[in-house]
């Protein structure tokens, strides 16, 4: 019998992990905005939103994707939905969302991306933190 060579690709070899939203709690309605995620050398990003315990019991977290091409994003613009894998609305979250994580990706053409969650009727304390996740690397593997 002829064994077969099986190929297999690991997920760990094939992704950079970046900071986005350090962990922290938000007791009021100030937005947090990630850090500004370069893409360059990469084809793909997938923000990963973690939410922890949220107090409040009206509260809602709105969810903003924005890219540009300037390093400091000040020609930042509101990501097409047609641009985004999953949407906006899918990605946010409310007061009983406890201990969720959400998604949303990016497949726009720009360079720098940013993530930006933003409370809505939010004075209690509420965990929140996001990572950016970028694949399709023009070196493989990633280190």
């Amino acid at each position: 019998m002829k064994e077969r060579t099986i190929t297999m690709r690991d997920l760990h070899h094939g992704v950079a992990v970046r900071r986005a939203i350090s962990p922290q709690s938000v007791g009021d309605n100030t937005a947090l905005v990630s850090q500004i995620i370069d893409r360059q050398g990469f084809d793909s990003l997938e923000f990963a939103i973690a939410a922890g315990s949220l107090a409040d019991s009206d509260a809602t977290f709105a969810v903003l994707v924005e890219d540009g091409d300037a390093a400091n994003l000040s020609d930042n613009a509101a990501v097409a939905d047609a641009q985004l894998l999953g949407t906006e609305a899918e990605a946010s979250f409310q007061f009983d969302d406890d201990n969720e994580v959400r998604k949303i990706g990016y497949r726009g053409a720009k360079r720098y991306v940013r993530l930006t969650i933003t409370p809505s009727g939010n004075a209690s304390a509420a965990l929140i933190a996001a990572v950016a996740l970028l694949g399709h690397g023009a070196q493989q593997p990633v280190s």
